[in-house]
């Protein structure tokens, strides 16, 4: 059983890796957003290829996030993904250490 417990563990910190990797490229997509990035370079690309669906799936449904024209979508994007660390990472940190 103790094979499981480090199994989960591990997947406890590549998903806390993961979590905090993504809040960066949230955070490079807004900065991009700001100033007048070229629509045609590769990286600006990158960050609207695996940004724009969970973007454009929350401004879907919380319309009220766009805040005098400012979008804050990002923000709560973060916002979740900072729950998650606090939470779900711990807990199965957790469960593993419970395991070994």
């Amino acid at each position: 059983m103790f094979v499981f417990g480090y199994f989960i563990g591990a997947l406890a910190r590549v998903l806390d890796f993961l979590l905090w990797a993504y809040i960066w490229v949230i955070v490079g997509r807004a900065v991009i957003s700001w100033v007048n990035a070229d629509p045609y370079n590769p990286i600006v690309r990158f960050l609207r290829q695996i940004t724009d669906p969970v973007l454009d799936w929350l401004r879907k449904r919380l319309p009220f996030l766009m805040i005098g024209g400012i979008d804050m979508t990002p923000v709560a994007v973060i916002a979740v993904i900072v729950f998650l660390q606090g939470f779900l990472v711990p807990t199965l940190r957790q469960l593993a250490s419970g395991l070994v």
